[in-house]
């Protein structure tokens, strides 16, 4: 008998702890990938939406996250890697995109079976038409195509095409002028330029109130660090990030931008 009111008595602290455990999970299931897991990097501050988190990948790849929004650039294979395999065991762990930029059709940008891989079924993506033309079917339908100087919104985030291309005649084999895309993004009205493939031409130059700038410099695809720099003092981001530089003398690019006080360069790890 005592044993029975035993168990009456408990009955009901049993099913309120139940109650809450089962609600906890409902809770933690009903919330979306990206909110479960926390992008690390480098940190910006936005003037509205919270911080934007800069979260360098390897070369010209990088994720950004900005008030619950995440953004791919360019995730594919790492330079020596295998270009024909997906790419996208590097990005697990990460919160998933709801944003791919693609810039262009090399393989250190543009890798297939990673986006395959990597894109959910709300997953947008932003690439020019020559990327594009490249993509299995079932891509093309969630892909926006965006050409140098268009400017779309996706999801609130404006994307605005930018010119990338080679001026240098021994490097004008490489980058063709309108075939890829640099991207200015605005996040909580801060703009983020991603130049992508490119040296310094009267389109990055001329760019206006930009506040985060990633710049490349390798040879012979890109362009050195003393014209990254030229450029850079030319459009004058309040930070700007070097990347896609291989083994270029990223700290002679720094001491040249360092001319001007008001431009900040970060240095992160771009080949771990």
């Amino acid at each position: 008998m005592n044993n029975c009111m035993t168990c009456m008595t408990l009955r009901p602290a049993v099913v309120v702890a139940a109650l809450v455990v089962t609600a906890a999970m409902v809770t933690l299931q009903a919330l979306p990938a990206a909110a479960q897991m926390q992008l690390t990097g480098d940190r910006i501050s936005a003037a509205s939406g919270g911080d934007i988190v800069v979260h360098p990948m390897h070369h010209a790849t990088l994720v950004l996250s900005w008030n619950g929004k995440v953004i791919y650039v360019d995730p594919a294979a790492a330079p020596g890697g295998d270009g024909a395999a997906s790419a996208a065991a590097a990005f697990k762990g990460l919160p998933p995109p709801d944003l791919i930029l693609v810039t262009d059709i090399h393989g250190d940008h543009f890798n297939a079976p990673t986006l395959v891989d990597l894109a959910g079924p709300n997953t947008r993506i932003v690439a020019p038409q020559a990327v594009i033309d490249q993509m299995p079917d079932g891509l093309k339908a969630t892909t926006t195509a965006v050409a140098n100087a268009q400017v779309v919104t996706i999801d609130t985030i404006m994307i605005e095409g930018v010119p990338m291309y080679n001026i240098t005649e021994d490097r004008l084999k490489f980058h063709a002028k309108g075939r890829g895309n640099g991207y200015v993004v605005t996040l909580g009205g801060t703009r983020l330029y991603i130049a992508g493939d490119t040296e310094a031409h009267a389109e990055m130059k001329a760019l206006k109130d930009i506040d985060v700038a990633f710049i490349p410099m390798n040879l012979p695809y890109t362009m050195t660090p003393e014209q990254a720099a030229e450029g850079v003092l030319a459009f004058k981001p309040s930070i700007v990030y070097p990347y896609h530089y291989g083994e270029s003398d990223v700290a002679a690019f720094a001491k040249l931008v360092g001319a001007n006080p008001d431009i900040e360069v970060r240095r992160q790890d771009w080949y771990p």
